[in-house]
This record gives structure tokens, C-alpha cells and sequence, in this order.
């Protein structure tokens, strides 16, 4: 499709052009605006309807929102502006240049900046910066029919008329009702009558992934946003709850791997760039990683009179690390889907001991049977190797599982102690617990 309207823009075709990206999604809209000249940008995306131009607006990366508003006039500006739904123009807002919003708040008109001032007071990360005031609010007096036609007059620029949210005279949320029991309903039944009044909200300043969790748990289209008063300001849809999951999975993806988190896409980020959100890890990897080098100097001796010790160690340190890195990763998709906390913290540690302590006796017999009659060892130094094993997959499953817990509870992010952390950590003691046990058994 986007070699057909390359075409009809070479060609001057404008009239099929438009008919053409105008019968498109917004989502492939915006792709295929990514790939326009910047010469053309502007030009093509007046050609969209009033409507969809705002929809593939809000699809858009903002380098590419950047180029558009830089190239329309104030009034171009301020008109387009009030046409855009209220939580995509904070979130505009938040990543454009200052300069570029100071010219966007200067043509807006004073009402819609306030608004928009209001939600940017918000904290970052909040239910409330992540929100929508374009809902459909009723009063529960009202009877169906006129429920009906307050919709009709008013929802056709809201975000969504599929839930609709009962409020009395001072906006306290009272109940919740859907679109299709007022199409199932008679004209003249009242609305507190067919209302939800198990109410499932969050507070303005409720953590946005904990907004996104409910409405994943519930299955829920929108779910309600009230203040300190029970008042109700806005609601975060599913489609905003869906940003949120997939922008928090990136962010400990990344922290996983090491590496400084960035919320732009992989080609958009530059070399340089790249090169700052990986370098500060991988130094403090290296840095730590320097106390194994330390602990294998200091039992050089034992090293010397026992050289076979050598060859165990990559085995060792794997294990713990991969035992360290499986409990890790286990706990902090748990603590952040909400289904443990910091009160359960001595059942997961007895969990995860029983875990370990078969994973750690499983690996050793193996290994015990490997030293014997592969590596043609001696029994005491199988023995060696089968201890220092099973006591390492402990420590690290305990240190995997307790650390991410421990982080959350100073406020860290737990991704932070993930798998190349935990590694590191675990490389060490294991080569502690490792020489130690050889110490003791075979006398060094």
C-alpha cells in the first residue's frame, strides 16, 4: 500500500491519494507517514479528515508530531490542538521540546490550557497522567430514554460511549452502567435502578501500572480515576492500560539486561546513544566482576596444589548464576502483576529453599557421577564439587528471590536486581563457597 500512495503523490493524483490513506487505519497512517520527506509531511497530513488526522496524530512518534506543528500557523495550531483528545496532547506535551510547548500552550484557548496545566500537575507515572477527561457522566435521576439522548448530545466527542459512569450533583461517583443495558432497557426505568454500584476505581494518584493491573484483572474497558474526595475527573481505557503494560515490560526488559532504559524505538536511538544506555551497567558489571578475579588470587595456593579445582569452576558459577537468574526473574514478573508482596517474603524464601534444595541435589548427583567418570577425579574431590553445588543453588535461588523483594521495599525497581546483577553477586560467593569446601575436605 505504501508503494501505491508513493505513486499517486509522484504522479500528482491527489484526488485518488486522498480517497486512498483516508480509507486506511490510523496505525498504518502513521507508518506510512514515518516514511514521507519531511518536504511532504505537512502536505500529506492535511490531506487526512479533521477526525483521523487527530487519530494518526496520537499514533505518531514525536519527532514526527514535532515536524507537523512547526509547520502549521498558530491558529493551524490552536484549532488542531482542541481536536485532540486531552490525555494524547499531555502526552505530547511531555516529550516535545519547550520551546514548542510554549507555542502550543500560547494559541491554545484558555480553557483548554488550563486543562491541560491541570493534568500536567500530575505526577509522572500517576493514574492521573495517564488519564482521560473525555468520559460520559449521567446523574442517577435520570431515566433511560433521557440517559439516552444526553449521549447522543454529547458523547460523539468523547472517548468512549461504551461505559458510562453515574454521578450526583457534587460528581462523586455513585455507580457504573454500559451502553448496552440502556439499549435493553425501558424508556422510563431510572438509572439508579439499572446501575452498577460495586464501583472498581483508582485514585489520581494510584501508580499507572497498578491502574493498568486492574483493568487487565477485571477485564474491564475504562476504569474510573476519582481524587482525595471521591470525585470523579477521568478514567484510563484499555488501550492506555495497554501502553502502560507493554511500556513497563520493556522498561524491566531492559534493566534486565543491563542496560539504561530508553522510550524510543531501536532504529530512532543513536549510536552514541545506545552507547550511554549500556556503558554505565557494563561498568559496574566489570567493576564487581573484579572481586571474583580477587577471590580466585587469594587461594592461589590451594589452586596450585590441586589444579582439577580449575576446571569446575565455569560449572560453578554458570549453575549459580542460571539458579540466581531463574528465581529473579520469576519474582519480579510476580511483584509486578501484584501477586506478592513484601508480607510474603519468609513463604517465598521457604518455597524457594525446598526448590533449591532439590535443583542442588539433582545437579550434584549428576555432577558427582560426571567427576567420577568423565574427568577420572578423585571421590573427595567428586564430594568437593557436589557440596559447593548444592550449597551455591541455595544461596542463589534465596539471593534471586530475595533481593527483587528487598528492592521494592526502598522504592528501587526490582528489574534492577535481575539477571546480570544477581550473576554477579552469585559468581562470588560461589567461588567462596567453592574454595572453602575444598579447604575443609581435602585439607588445604
Amino acid at each position: 500500500m505504501h508503494d501505491i500512495l508513493d505513486e499517486l503523490l509522484e504522479q500528482k493524483k491527489y484526488t485518488e491519494f486522498i480517497t486512498s490513506i483516508n480509507s486506511m487505519n490510523e496505525v498504518d497512517i502513521a507508518e506510512y507517514l514515518i516514511t514521507v520527506d519531511d518536504a511532504e509531511l505537512y502536505k500529506v497530513f492535511r490531506m487526512l479528515k479533521k477526525d483521523m488526522a487527530s487519530d494518526v496524530f496520537a499514533e505518531l512518534d514525536t519527532e514526527i508530531q514535532e515536524k507537523i506543528i512547526e509547520s502549521m500557523k498558530d491558529t493551524e495550531v490552536s484549532r488542531f490542538i482542541d481536536t485532540l483528545a486531552i490525555d494524547d496532547t499531555v502526552d505530547m506535551l511531555e516529550e516535545l521540546p519547550a520551546s514548542v510547548v510554549s507555542r502550543i500552550l500560547k494559541t491554545t484557548s484558555h480553557e483548554r490550557r488550563n486543562e491541560i496545566n491541570r493534568f500536567l500537575q500530575y505526577a509522572d507515572g500517576s493514574a492521573g497522567s495517564v488519564m482521560t477527561s473525555e468520559f460520559i457522566s449521567i446523574n442517577s435521576s435520570f431515566t433511560v430514554a433521557r440517559a439516552v439522548a444526553y449521549i447522543r448530545k454529547t458523547g460523539i466527542n468523547k472517548e468512549t460511549v461504551y461505559v458510562i459512569y453515574v454521578t450526583d450533583k457534587s460528581r462523586r461517583l455513585l455507580g457504573i452502567i454500559e451502553l448496552k443495558d440502556l439499549l435493553f432497557a425501558n424508556d422510563d426505568d431510572i438509572i439508579e435502578n439499572l446501575m452498577d454500584s460495586a464501583i472498581i476505581s483508582a485514585s489520581t494518584t494510584d501508580d499507572k501500572e497498578t491502574v493498568a493491573n486492574l483493568i487487565s484483572k477485571y477485564d474491564l474497558l475504562a476504569l474510573p480515576i476519582v481524587d482525595s474526595e471521591q470525585r470523579l475527573v477521568g478514567m484510563v481505557t484499555v488501550d492506555d492500560a495497554v501502553d502502560v503494560i507493554n511500556d513497563a515490560a520493556t522498561e524491566d526488559i531492559e534493566k534486565m539486561a543491563a542496560i539504561v532504559s530508553t522510550d524510543k524505538p531501536y532504529l530512532k536511538v543513536g549510536v552514541f546513544r545506545t552507547w550511554l544506555t549500556r556503558i554505565p551497567w557494563l561498568l559496574v558489571l566489570m567493576i564487581s566482576a573484579a572481586f571474583t578475579g580477587s577471590i580466585i588470587t587469594h587461594y592461589e595456593n590451594a589452586l596450585g596444589q590441586v589444579v582439577i579445582l580449575t576446571a569446575f569452576i565455569p560449572m560453578l558459577m554458570g549453575s549459580g548464576g542460571n539458579a540466581g537468574g531463574q528465581a529473579s526473574v520469576t519474582i519480579i514478573r510476580s511483584l509486578s502483576l501484584g501477586e506478592i508482596r513484601m508480607g510474603n517474603i519468609f513463604r517465598i524464601l521457604w518455597k524457594e529453599f525446598r526448590v533449591s534444595l532439590l535443583c542442588g541435589v539433582t545437579l550434584a548427583v549428576v555432577a558427582f557421577a560426571k567427576v567420577i567418570l568423565i574427568d577420572r577425579a578423585s571421590v573427595a574431590i567428586a564430594m568437593v564439587v557436589s557440596l559447593s553445588l548444592i550449597v551455591t543453588i541455595i544461596v542463589a535461588k534465596l539471593a534471586g528471590a530475595c533481593l527483587p523483594i528487598l528492592a521494592k521495599r526502598v522504592n528501587l525497581d526490582p528489574a534492577v536486581m535481575a539477571s546480570p546483577f544477581i550473576t554477579t553477586i552469585v559468581d562470588a560467593v560461589s567461588l567462596v563457597i567453592y574454595f572453602s569446601i575444598a579447604t575443609k575436605i581435602l585439607g588445604l
